[in-house]
């Protein structure tokens, strides 16, 4: 099979967009609460945890842990067929929220539950945040 398929891109709204912007400069941008002081994803108008529109965006530090993961086998996404077999993780951020995303720099016999892992960047215009294993 042929990697000429393109991925899948997240379509851009007014509540990514600073999202998606952070990424391509490699920051991990999330909303926080201002009441509770939580982070909170997906982005959102209004806090999860009171309702109100009273949340900032804040830096993530890019670590967290391992919470789940699967192994894709077979082709369900354009773009990918060229990395089948490949892991997707479940990944609880530091700052509390998880991210589903993809794992570079490991295959699905190195990880383990609870793993520490760290945020990295695609090099292109849509530069998405992935995991690799700290080290």
């Amino acid at each position: 099979m042929t990697g000429a398929a393109a991925k899948p891109a997240p379509i851009r709204d007014v509540w990514n967009g600073p999202f998606l912007d952070a990424c391509k400069d490699r920051r991990l941008l999330l909303q926080c609460c201002l009441e509770t002081k939580k982070f909170f994803y997906p982005p959102a108008p209004v806090s999860p945890y009171t309702g109100k529109r009273a949340w900032e965006w804040r830096e993530a530090s890019g670590q967290g842990s391992l919470w789940s993961f699967v192994v894709f086998h077979q082709n369900y996404f354009a773009g990918f067929a060229d990395e089948i077999p490949y892991a997707v993780v479940m990944v609880e951020l530091d700052e509390g929220p998880f991210l589903l995303t993809n794992l570079r720099g490991a295959t699905a016999s190195d990880l383990t539950i609870g793993q520490r892992v760290k945020v990295v960047f695609d090099e292109g215009e849509t530069s998405l945040p992935h995991f690799a294993p700290e080290t």
